[in-house]
């Protein structure tokens, strides 16, 4: 080794080590928009479970922007422009009100419905193969589902004739929904009724008006506004002596008699899944919608005997829960 290649390396053993550059993680913003009020973090948790499973951790890769309407369709707008403000790469929405704000917020931000009814019918998807757009995610079917309803009353109050609807006439989905349960009327020789509430003074002037009109039995229409005053709703079908249905367990749980619905930490755990996909790069236009693959049926026999109701045993058998 000669002169030069020895000062060459003393340089080398004497210079400062640097540390390799490490290369810093990429955080992702997920927004959500949800108005279930009271049931907002319970919905959620299957959610956020999901995405640790995926290796989305919050405070490491993962920030979650979570907006809340609290039952209050009014709240949408001015949430759904704040997330679209936000830049979130990808935002998570329950509830067709909800939805419809979003979509006048953002063109471009990918949105995955997490529980959205008739998507197609609604205009929110070309179709549930090629939804197109920055729209896709899960149906709720809640249009097919509706039919069941009148269905499971039937087999519950055999004598029911008459059946009470409580819904509010300006969510675009329970148009449907009605429509279905009118199908549903008509081949059980059941004829339905629908009674509309906006506010907890309407619910209970809604439950006074069915009274009055002979009702035999209800059907609760799913929406986030019921869902924050299901206390309310549940205790005025136990005081009126419905036998009533709802789409989802918090309402048995919370006094109703049943309901029969989509699982609903399953629609989380799924919507993750779709979240997952479009930050890997897919494209919402290219990911089809899915369905419900699991569905719950849940009774109360607290609430049946509050009403004087024996539920038949073959409906107890096929129940997912019964509320003892």
């Amino acid at each position: 080794m000669d002169r030069r290649d020895t000062l060459i390396a003393l340089l080398a053993l004497c210079a400062p080590r640097v540390a390799p550059a490490q290369t810093a993680k990429k955080v992702v913003r997920i927004g959500v928009l949800t108005g279930g009020g009271s049931r907002f973090q319970t919905d959620h948790e299957a959610f956020q479970q999901r995405l640790r499973e995926l290796g989305y951790v919050e405070g490491e890769n993962l920030t979650l922007e979570m907006r809340n309407a609290k039952g209050r369709a009014e709240n949408y707008a001015a949430l759904a422009a704040e997330l679209a403000g936000m830049k979130v790469d990808v935002i998570v929405v329950q509830g067709n009100a909800a939805l419809v704000a979003l979509r006048q917020a953002t063109q471009t931000i990918p949105i995955v419905m997490a529980n959205i009814a008739d998507p197609v019918g609604a205009g929110f998807v070309a179709s549930l193969a090629r939804p197109g757009g920055n729209i896709t995610g899960l149906s709720n079917m809640a249009e097919g589902v509706s039919g069941k309803w009148v269905e499971l009353l039937k087999e519950a109050a055999p004598e029911t004739a008459r059946v009470g609807v409580l819904w509010d006439q300006n969510n675009a989905a329970h148009a449907s929904m009605w429509g279905a349960i009118q199908a549903a009327g008509r081949v059980l020789k059941i004829s339905p009724g629908a009674w509309n509430a906006r506010s907890p003074d309407a619910i209970t002037q809604a439950f006074s008006a069915m009274a009055a009109a002979k009702i035999g039995a209800l059907i609760v229409l799913p929406d986030p506004f019921f869902g924050e005053n299901l206390r309310q709703i549940a205790g005025l079908a136990v005081k009126h002596r419905f036998p009533a249905i709802y789409a989802f367990p918090v309402f048995p749980l919370a006094g109703g008699l049943m309901s029969y619905g989509p699982s609903i930490p399953d629609y989380w755990r799924r919507a993750a899944e779709y979240a997952d996909k479009i930050l890997k790069g897919m494209k919402p236009a290219d990911l089809p919608v899915a369905q419900p693959l699991k569905f719950e049926l849940v009774v109360s026999l607290k609430a049946a005997r509050a009403i004087d109701l024996r539920i038949p045993q073959s409906l107890l058998l096929r129940a997912d829960r019964v509320i003892e």
